[in-house]
């Protein structure tokens, strides 16, 4: 079980954020506009800290192509590396300064040189010792296979609950997601939360679209698990027949599942059965048997995404045959620890996935994989070192300021705007200032206790059960208990930041604090372009189209009156017929539905971002920059910091994957799109009307 938490992120990275395509114009940006010369810039004076100056193309009219402008040269100069399916000068070039960093501490863990006393040191040295032995790798495929014998041959309909909830201990999920979610209309109470799932290809629509690329995606998807299957030692005619029906199983699941559109309306995810209504919706499934087999024997209070999803899944329970249910959990085993398998299976699983949605060249060395999975199971212990060697006060403090400032700013926004009407402003002041009190800024209060987790360097393949385990009792014991305030969503180390609407509050991991989001020698003008809008950014998430329908506690409620609501709807419409007429790549447009909550985000944040540093300069906070000493004003200073941050090259595979999959806009897209809606923009950068960077009349979207 794991934690079925509703949360924004400021951009979704996932499992796409591996190898890469070659140096080909950029998929995702179309061609510059005709380049002219940029009459704002004045050239003998020196650039402000903070701004990289190869990276701009001067030549480009900042009015026309504002990315162009700001990313231009990086764009045409910076190669992807091979190993990764997307680069940039923000998130991904944090992310490798960061991974260097935690290798020197496991390697150190490694070698028993961790300073003494340095908190679940053994389990760090171990578990990734055993995941950079490749040599004992190759011994997996018998562990493997003994630990599938056990639970891949169900002859019942209680043999198959019992293997499915024995699997979901392991942390292992066929058919379905569990975890201890909080109630979304009770925040207060914490129950267990089953969503749809077992799927192996990215979502339901690779399933069920009928065109071309996903045809070809289905029969590459075939003919990996065939592969796969062979590998582990079955017979290539029975391999192939297993993945066959693989496929029609896992159809069969996906065309029950809701679509990623229809799962970003919270309500739509809120069907409180508990136990005994999950048994009378879908009763040929034995929930007594899976939750006995789990470990959660006595829980009751149970929330579903999708009651059609689990109808169906009961119905499965009592038709499928136990052939198909044996190929389909031996390959959902398969699929779910295949970083602990021979290297014949990575390398068939890199192939396929890079063909397919990476786009990659060269598969992750092994110590990237091992970095990534020791921050992904012992993420908190990993953590702890990190922010020892990397994270200053100065960086708290700057952030708090610069979250106090943006209060301030969406505080005189909302006072000022005009379509909300004064019924909903009072609940909306309070929602925001509760989420300005509860953030969380570096580094969790109080760290994860990993001391129950049991390692050695004998097998990768069971300390990573080990840590699933462990993950799963963690989630269990939530369950009926007092929400835990203090519990972070990511690790320390992670290049990102969230709002998580249930507890009202807004994330910023010491990962994210470094340049070019924050520079501690850079402007503040330039820090609140980049950090500021992501602050901005994740104060707006909780007045998004979904965290808006949460109140002050964290309450799934309406709390907005009707005249407030129709307006925000309106002008939320304005923001996804924008971003439908975007092209994310070649024939893909970007789905205006699936990336508003994100697209509103960023509008809001840059906004409010910039209104905060008028403020902050204003009440001559910070180092008061005069105007006239770098070769850009304070407002040129923030929208150059911000696009700065979002220079990104992307393979075309990797785009067609996000494109399908993420809710946030392509990053050319998210710089273009709210710019050209901004007013201070505009006037920063004397753009006048009819050029691209200026929508106008009914185009123009304004929100916050």
């Amino acid at each position: 079980m794991r934690s079925l938490l509703l949360t924004s992120v400021l951009l979704f990275a996932g499992s796409c954020a591996t190898p890469q395509a070659e140096q080909k114009p950029d998929p995702i940006a179309p061609p510059a506009a005709e380049p002219k010369p940029a009459a704002v810039s004045k050239a003998s004076l020196p650039l402000p800290p903070g701004l990289d100056e190869a990276s701009m193309d001067p030549s480009a009219d900042p009015c026309s192509d504002f990315y162009q402008f700001a990313c231009g040269n990086w764009m045409k100069t910076v190669e992807i590396p091979a190993d990764r399916a997307i680069t940039s000068r923000g998130f991904v070039a944090i992310a490798e300064r960061n991974e260097q960093i935690l290798k020197a501490i496991l390697e150190e863990a490694a070698a028993g040189k961790l300073p003494a006393g340095t908190p679940f040191a053994q389990q760090l040295g171990d578990y990734y010792a055993s995941c950079i032995d490749e040599p004992k790798l190759e011994g997996t495929i018998p562990e493997l296979l003994t630990f599938a014998r056990k639970l891949s041959a169900p002859k019942n309909a209680r043999d198959l609950a019992q293997a499915v909830g024995t699997l979901h201990a392991s942390g292992i999920s066929p058919l379905f997601n569990s975890g201890a979610q909080q109630d979304l209309k009770n925040s207060a109470e914490v129950i267990a939360g089953f969503e749809q799932g077992g799927l192996g290809l990215p979502d339901r629509d690779y399933y069920l679209q009928d065109d071309a690329k996903m045809k070809g995606i289905r029969e590459a998807y075939v003919a990996y698990v065939e592969n796969m299957l062979v590998l582990i030692g079955e017979k290539p005619e029975a391999a192939k027949k297993a993945a066959g029906l693989v496929m029609d199983l896992e159809t069969r699941l996906a065309k029950a599942s809701q679509t990623k559109v229809e799962r970003r309306d919270p309500n739509s995810q809120y069907n409180r059965v508990d136990r005994k209504g999950l048994k009378e919706k879908a009763p040929n499934f034995q929930w007594d048997v899976f939750f006995t087999a789990v470990g959660a024997k006595d829980v009751q209070a149970i929330n579903v995404n999708s009651i059609p999803y689990f109808v169906e899944l009961s119905a499965a329970a009592k038709d499928v045959k136990p052939e198909t249910w044996k190929a389909y959990l031996t390959w959902v085993i398969v699929r779910s620890t295949i970083p602990t398998l021979p290297k014949a299976m990575q390398d068939a699983h890199f192939a396929y996935s890079s063909k397919n949605f990476t786009g990659a060249k060269a598969d992750r060395p092994r110590w990237k994989k091992c970095v990534a999975h020791t921050d992904g199971d012992l993420g908190e212990a990993l953590g702890r070192e990190f922010v020892r060697r990397t994270f200053g006060e100065d960086g708290k403090k700057r952030t708090n300021a610069m979250v106090e400032a943006l209060q301030g700013s969406i505080k005189q926004n909302l006072e000022a705007i005009t379509w909300m009407e004064a019924a909903t402003k009072p609940a909306a002041f309070s929602k925001l200032e509760r989420m300005v009190k509860n953030n969380k800024i570096g580094y969790p209060d109080v760290w994860r206790d990993y001391a129950s987790i049991k390692t050695d360097r004998g097998s990768f393949f069971n300390n990573s059960l080990e840590a699933n385990r462990f993950e799963v009792k963690r989630q269990l014991a939530k369950i009926g208990k007092p929400v835990d305030r203090n519990e972070w969503l990511m690790s320390a180390s992670t290049v990102n930041a969230y709002n998580d609407p249930q507890k009202n509050e807004i994330v910023f991991p010491a990962g994210i604090l470094q340049p070019p989001f924050f520079n501690r020698d850079a402007t503040d003008a330039v820090n609140f372009g980049s950090m500021g809008m992501v602050v901005g950014h994740e104060i707006t998430h909780g007045f998004d189209d979904e965290g808006r329908k949460f109140d002050v506690d964290g309450n799934l409620k309406d709390w907005w009156s009707e005249g407030s609501a129709k307006a925000f709807e309106g002008r939320a419409e304005c923001v996804k017929k924008q971003y439908d007429t975007y092209v994310a790549i070649d024939d893909v447009k970007v789905k205006g539905d699936l990336t508003l909550g994100e697209n509103t985000a960023d509008l809001g944040g840059l906004k409010l971002a910039h209104a905060a540093m008028g403020n902050w300069y204003g009440a001559k906070q910070g180092k008061p920059e005069d105007e006239t000493k770098y070769r850009y004003t304070r407002s040129q200073q923030f929208f150059l910091g911000f696009a700065q941050s979002w220079c990104t090259k992307m393979r075309p595979e990797n785009a067609r994957l996000r494109a399908a999959t993420d809710p946030h806009a392509p990053p050319y897209w998210r710089v273009i799109g709210p710019l050209s809606n901004i007013d201070a923009f505009q006037q920063a950068f004397e753009c006048k009307a009819g050029t691209k960077m200026v929508r106008a009349g009914p185009d123009r979207c304004d929100i916050w």
